[in-house]
């Protein structure tokens, strides 16, 4: 028995949203009496964190404290229109309606700021802690929560925003139809360094080391958290999860997640992550987002480094023992690869 070393590598580009029409979205927002901003999206927050990172961007756009402003992602039929959570589209889309709409409202907070102080509200500028003042004169000022009572109850204003982003169409090449679906990309580079027992075809991931550009990370803890969760999401899926051999057929399968193989904390390695900021031109703040993106290189890493120690190349997922030894024993033993440093 031998456990034979074996390092793989894959890179991708990655397309955010899709060219559906220019592919949509649409953010509401509006101030409450209290001074606080309500942002309504009909886009969901499935965990990747495009609640919190909306919440930013509002807050950035409207220039009040994060903590007055909420995010509701309530029902598609009485929100705003979106095309959906989809092909990582969610902080693009998403977080650029959100700009149109708060800066809108932004507008009206302004003018019924400059009501009140006697001003032009082309001179009043936001200090992010919840007060307007006239630039230059910090002393004459008001608070977000006073101009918004001002505008509700004395000059029958209401402070909102409606706002859209969509893409341009792309054109069609009249002899081919080709088109270009999309107008950002992500990119990630991602190694996987394991070792394959050659009796046992057990793998035992070693090392992540990965390199991703998403644009700017507008929240780089939670960029962070979902690189590290996705990475281990691709390597369950490329070394564990699979309905078979129960698919259609679930009777016989696992009924819960104790019988469901996936990796466990034990099998968790360690990933040193480096993130490439390239702020998107046409981005939030030059924001793109890693969505799903994060699992997808692990995939052809761990085929690539599975070859490398062994020398088999399996191309069916997830890459199971079973696999390993029938491939082993097809072609009579392992033959790892040059390995490079």
């Amino acid at each position: 028995m031998a456990r034979h070393q074996g390092r793989g590598m894959a890179s991708i580009n990655y397309p955010i949203g899709m060219n559906l029409g220019g592919d949509p979205s649409q953010a509401l927002v509006h101030a409450n009496p209290d001074g606080k901003f309500t942002v309504a999206l009909s886009a969901i927050d499935l965990g990747q964190g495009m609640k919190q990172v909306s919440r930013q961007i509002a807050a950035e756009t409207l220039g009040v404290p994060i903590e007055d402003v909420y995010v509701d992602t309530a029902d598609s039929d009485t929100g705003p229109h979106d095309m959906g959570s989809f092909a990582s589209r969610g902080t693009h889309r998403v977080g650029n309606a959100v700009i149109v709409a708060a800066k809108e409202a932004r507008g009206v907070l302004l003018e019924a700021a400059a009501e009140e102080l006697e001003v032009n509200a082309d001179d009043l500028v936001t200090d992010g802690k919840g007060n307007i003042h006239v630039r230059g004169a910090a002393s004459k000022s008001i608070t977000v929560k006073a101009a918004s009572q001002a505008a509700q109850f004395k000059q029958g204003k209401t402070i909102s925003g409606r706002g859209i982003f969509l893409i341009p169409l792309s054109t069609v090449h009249p002899e081919t139809g080709e088109m270009s679906p999309v107008t950002a990309y992500a990119h990630a580079c991602l190694v996987v360094d394991l070792e394959v027992c050659d009796e046992t075809g057990d793998v035992k991931v070693n090392k992540l080391t990965s390199a991703y550009e998403l644009g700017r990370a507008l929240n780089p803890k939670m960029v962070e958290q979902q690189l590290v969760g996705g990475a281990w999401m691709g390597m369950s899926h490329a070394l564990y999860e699979t309905p078979e051999p129960y698919y259609p057929n679930p009777e016989h399968g696992g009924r819960d997640y104790n019988e469901y193989l996936m990796p466990g904390p034990g099998d968790i390695a360690p990933h040193d992550i480096t993130v490439l900021e390239r702020p998107a031109p046409d981005g939030p703040f030059g924001g793109k987002g890693p969505g799903e993106m994060c699992a997808n290189p692990v995939l052809p890493a761990v085929a690539n480094a599975i070859f490398n120690a062994i020398g088999v190349r399996i191309d069916t997922l997830p890459i199971t023992p079973e696999k390993i030894l029938r491939a082993l024993k097809a072609q009579g033993g392992a033959r790892p690869q040059i390995r490079r440093a």
